[in-house]
């Protein structure tokens, strides 16, 4: 991932809820550089949720029923 494209996640990880910022903010800075390929394709996906919906599956108060990203949520929450 190039320096730019990593620049864009920071920016669309800045979002209305503090917490939520926090979290994604911390997950890019410890796995921003490694994101790629389905990964990527799903934390892209994650971040066009809704903040309270997007929230409310890192908290772990509804399911993440697709697959596909389950691992990211997984890893947000940790």
């Amino acid at each position: 991932m190039t320096e730019g494209e990593l620049n864009r996640l920071r920016w669309q990880c800045r979002r209305g809820v503090l917490e939520l910022d926090l979290v994604l903010e911390r997950f890019l800075e410890k796995c921003g550089d490694r994101l790629e390929g389905e990964t990527l394709d799903a934390f892209r996906t994650l971040l066009s949720y809704a903040d309270l919906d997007l929230l409310d599956l890192i908290r772990g108060r509804s399911e993440c029923r697709d697959a596909r990203l389950a691992e990211v949520v997984q890893r947000l929450r940790d």
